[in-house]
């Protein structure tokens, strides 16, 4: 995979560039935020690992920036900071997983590894998801219903996107979490329950029928109007 790592420790950096490098990945350096930024906008990326604390523009500002410009690739935060609200900070700035440091290289390397597989998987499905008047394009990143296009954030995209994959399932919270989020752990908030809120209001535009619905008990079922 071409990796950008986005560190401002010399010495951290160097490990995990060697590191992945021997385990066949390509990684690039970035020393501060704003070099980040610039390198993660024109770059071709496979994945980001980035640390909160960086100079000049914080973790968190790097991928909130990023994914108001639509640039979904996958983010790894990697950081000190390790608290509940930490995490939750940075799954909601658009992370898609975060990793404590001190860190286990060989759990790094696995999250790396798990990460990188979504983008092949996404290239042998259709790029186009449909499901009664909803169409969601993979590639052009756009959500219509009955023609008219429905304006999502990078989650929203990528909850929608999941729950159409599995279309007619009921879908748990902790499926959720693990594939959307890309979590292994129960942040204890809201924030499944918030974004599918969300994501069912924005798609009832025009008064059109919920397609997304709650089972008690259970998690939530993407399904066509009878």
């Amino acid at each position: 995979m071409n990796i950008l790592l986005i560190e401002d420790d010399e010495e951290t950096a160097e490990y995990i560039r060697r590191g992945l490098g021997e385990d066949g990945h390509a990684v690039a350096l970035a020393a501060d935020g704003q070099a980040g930024l610039l390198a993660a906008s024109d770059g071709n990326w496979d994945l980001l690992i980035v640390d909160r604390k960086v100079p000049k523009l914080d973790g968190l500002s790097i991928v909130r920036m990023l994914r108001a410009a639509s640039v979904l690739v996958p983010v790894l935060f990697l950081t000190t900071l390790g608290g509940i609200e930490d995490r939750v900070a940075g799954l909601n700035a658009g992370g898609d997983d975060y990793l404590i440091k001190p860190f286990a290289f060989s759990e790094l390397a696995a999250r790396v590894a798990a990460l990188g597989r979504r983008p092949r998987a996404l290239a042998i499905q259709e790029t186009v998801l449909k499901l009664a008047d909803l169409e969601l394009d993979l590639n052009a990143c756009v959500v219509r219903r009955g023609g008219k296009t429905i304006d999502l954030q990078p989650r929203e995209f990528r909850l929608l996107a999941y729950l159409m994959r599995h279309a007619g399932q009921i879908v748990t919270r902790t499926m959720l979490l693990e594939k959307v989020w890309r979590v292994h752990f129960d942040p204890h908030t809201n924030v499944v329950e918030s974004h599918v809120s969300r994501l069912r209001s924005k798609l009832a535009l025009d008064g059109r029928p919920d397609l997304i619905h709650t089972i008690r008990g259970s998690g939530y079922c993407l399904r066509a109007p009878t």
